[in-house]
């Protein structure tokens, strides 16, 4: 069973119980609650944790844990919130998109699904996976660093800088490297100070939802460009410049999610072209370099590798490789607007903590980091292949257009006429969560697809029964 699993089960058989002590009465040691329940003293630390937070318990160190006395509520009013209505629509038509924003396409890869239910739709490692001991390890050795508590500077530790800068390669310095609190902060970043509201940006198409819901709060007009299994199509990408004005082009050259896709050698640089004749930048999200599975071959460099004249502003992160929590990213450019970002990025969030940054530091520079990206490069093949065998030998009616050599999910195309939303739905129900294809579109998706991850799993076992529970889906849906 998975910790936060073990976890919630937990906290809600003690909360059945609280009726058993009077307020202030003393519940059961640490020790007794591990040796009853059968689960470790994290589990139960947590799980009382959880209890603290809710004000159901109050926990006092070296004495124990008590039931809480009830607190004296004073009858506050309902109120009447109706009036917002009016206030967060107001001048609504002179907006040139909604000013609602809808992050239904980002919370379906956050929202921890219920216990029992396999994830195929997460976005991170499962915990087995994480490299949890070395980060604690590495947390615990930046603690202790002269300084460690103090303010950084502002664009982040230069030796930090500098090992993303030897990761991009090329001429890539760290005076143009920016760290910054996660891919989705960068990107936010990027696209602030590269655009103004009203204005389009030109994406992938499919592309990843959490982009997508960046550009519209920010008042942008994504503008979708057609990848296949070579990435961006350059023709396209250059009528589309042509007809937009757009001054941006977004892209996942490695890996793209949701398909999976590598941008062909022949077009890196006919990419890199054609966004410097319409004097327009190129956002790389970089984001799964570190997924790459044990059979992929030599990598391409970043495209921010080849380009000499500031056209790439790029995106690396260490989250993907590590756990949703470990929020260490970094932005590169090259010219003015590097002062642009690093203004916008100081006016949002000042700087990373530096007690995070210094763990980065631990982390990337001990033998524990290879070690753990030597074992998920394996640990994502051998899942990878399992779930494309079963999948072929027991749903050969979705079509799997690309098998990727990177990354942690499969994109994959339903029969024609099928609904992605209902089959997600059916797939709930059969005890699997999926992510529906449409949120990855910025216009009108040309076929039905979904996206089924492969990482977020605890192992290939659950991953077979995964799919087996997604053929019950699909035999309910092709019922209807």
């Amino acid at each position: 069973m998975q910790e936060r699993s073990s976890v919630d089960e937990l906290a809600e058989r003690l909360r059945r119980e609280l009726d058993r002590y009077s307020p202030g009465g003393k519940l059961p040691s640490s020790r007794a609650l591990v040796e009853r329940f059968r689960v470790s003293p994290v589990t139960v630390s947590r799980a009382l944790a959880q209890l603290s937070a809710e004000g159901l318990v109050v926990t006092r160190p070296g004495a124990g844990a008590f039931r809480a006395r009830p607190r004296t509520r004073t009858a506050t009013p309902a109120g009447d919130t109706s009036w917002q209505e009016v206030a967060l629509s107001a001048d609504s038509s002179a907006d040139p998109v909604p000013r609602s924003v809808d992050a239904s396409g980002v919370l379906v890869s956050l929202d921890a699904p219920a216990p029992g239910v396999i994830e195929f739709n997460g976005g991170y490692l499962h915990p087995s996976l994480q490299p949890e001991r070395a980060m604690a390890a590495a947390l615990s050795r930046a603690g202790r660093r002269p300084g460690a508590w103090g303010r950084p500077p502002m664009e982040g530790l230069p030796e930090l800088r500098e090992w993303f800068a030897r990761g991009i390669g090329g001429a890539v310095s760290a005076a143009e490297v920016l760290i910054t609190s996660g891919g989705q902060s960068a990107l936010t970043t990027a696209l602030r100070a590269l655009t103004t509201p009203g204005t389009p940006v030109l994406v992938e198409s499919p592309t990843y939802p959490g982009m997508l819901a960046i550009a519209r709060a920010a008042g942008l007009r994504p503008v979708p460009v057609p990848v296949d299994p070579d990435g961006v199509k350059p023709d396209l990408l250059a009528d589309a410049f042509r007809a937009t004005g757009a001054r941006v082009f977004v892209c996942q050259p490695l890996f793209q999610n949701p398909t999976g896709a590598v941008l062909a050698p022949q077009r890196r640089g006919e990419v890199l072209r054609i966004a410097r004749e319409a004097g327009a930048f190129v956002v790389e999200d970089d984001f799964v370099r570190r997924l790459v599975h044990e059979d992929a071959g030599p990598l391409p460099r970043p495209l921010a590798a080849d380009d000499p004249d500031g056209v790439v502003v790029h995106v690396g992160s260490l989250t993907k490789a590590t756990s949703p929590s470990f929020r260490v990213s970094a932005l590169a450019a090259r010219g003015p607007v590097l002062e642009r970002l690093r203004a916008i990025q100081v006016v949002d969030t000042f700087f990373v903590p530096r007690p995070l940054q210094e763990a980065a530091l631990e982390l990337v520079g001990s033998p524990a980091w290879p070690r753990h990206l030597r074992a998920i490069s394996a640990e994502l093949r051998a899942r990878r292949d399992a779930m494309t065998a079963e999948l072929l030998s027991g749903l050969p009616d979705l079509a799997l257009p690309h098998i990727p050599s990177g990354g942690y999910h499969l994109w994959l195309r339903l029969p024609e006429g099928t609904d992605d939303t209902a089959l997600t739905s059916a797939a709930l129900r059969a005890g699997v969560a999926i992510t529906p294809g449409r949120p990855y579109f910025s216009a009108e998706p040309p076929a039905p697809f979904v996206r089924l991850s492969f990482a977020a799993a605890a192992g290939t076992g659950e991953i077979i029964e995964g799919v087996r529970r997604l053929r019950t889906a699909c035999d309910e849906v092709r019922a209807r």
